[in-house]
């Protein structure tokens, strides 16, 4: 049986989390993964789990709890008529494959080269979001045929190893091809169903050292972890979406691109082991 100390340490850092994590999701528009992976390598590293596998026990917990609020927030969005079908459709399948991979890859890589990972591409998303000018553009519409094959697997592949969802590279991606921003984020709820279910799937038959995971772990994804942020998230969120319509977000957003800079930054610290 779980020692009753180690879940009620767990359970008031997760608490915290979720709660953190839903007002900045809600206030941002930020994916919670962005802030989730961070936060749970903090917790279970807290409360002395490590192993060569900590990282992807990150990535596929943060990744259940992006299945439940991507689903939740595209069918909101879709009854505002928001979410681009079209581009789903067209991007779906890419994205889903590039998933899969991803959990290949990430499965056979020690947590170090995933912290590395997530510090370089971390300080990416956080120079677009400090630094990024809604009139940048790559073309007029989002591409198809050959060149959909050749990125779609991509957006999959790289958030599967960042244990985030669809907000994080299809929010720009969309924007630089000419989509509206609130279709974008709209649709990118879509690509964040798509890149987490099959990726949830195929780390529940990961297989981590009993030593080296939390209690109620199945796979790679904690059960216990899961269940907390879900619900505190979709308690905050909401006081973050008010919190956005009562101040200016775009200050907001250049505070957290440094936030999430610094983050990116210590994880980077830590894979080199500095």
């Amino acid at each position: 049986m779980p020692e009753t100390m180690l879940l009620a340490q767990m359970l008031g850092l997760l608490l915290v989390i979720g709660a953190l994590a839903g007002v900045l999701a809600g206030l941002l528009g930020v994916g919670g993964g962005i802030v989730l992976v961070p936060a749970f390598f903090y917790a279970f590293h807290t409360l002395g789990y490590g192993g060569p596998q900590l990282m992807q026990l990150c990535l596929a917990t943060s990744l259940a709890t992006i299945m439940v609020t991507s689903t939740r927030s595209v069918l909101s969005h879709n009854k505002k008529g928001a979410v681009d079908w079209a581009i789903l459709r067209g991007w779906g399948p890419g994205i889903a494959v590039g998933a899969l991979i991803g959990v290949l890859v990430a499965s056979a890589l020690r947590t170090e080269f995933l912290q590395a990972l997530f510090g370089i591409l971390g300080m990416v998303i956080g120079a677009y979001l400090g630094f990024g000018r809604s009139e940048w553009r790559l073309g007029e519409m989002m591409p198809k045929g050959v060149k959909r094959a050749a990125m779609s697997p991509f957006v999959g592949f790289l958030s599967v190893l960042m244990g985030i969802g669809g907000g994080s590279f299809g929010v720009p991606l969309m924007s630089l091809y000419n989509t509206p921003i609130h279709r974008a984020v709209a649709t990118a709820a879509g690509f964040g169903v798509i890149i987490a279910v099959p990726s949830v799937l195929g780390f529940l038959f990961l297989d981590i050292a009993p030593e080296h995971r939390p209690p109620l772990t199945i796979g790679a994804v904690n059960l216990v972890a899961f269940g907390i942020v879900i619900t505190m998230t979709m308690i905050t969120a909401p006081w973050g979406v008010r919190l956005a319509h009562a101040m200016d977000p775009k200050p907001l957003r250049r505070v957290f691109a440094l936030f999430l800079t610094l983050v990116a930054l210590n994880m980077l610290r830590k894979a080199l082991g500095w």
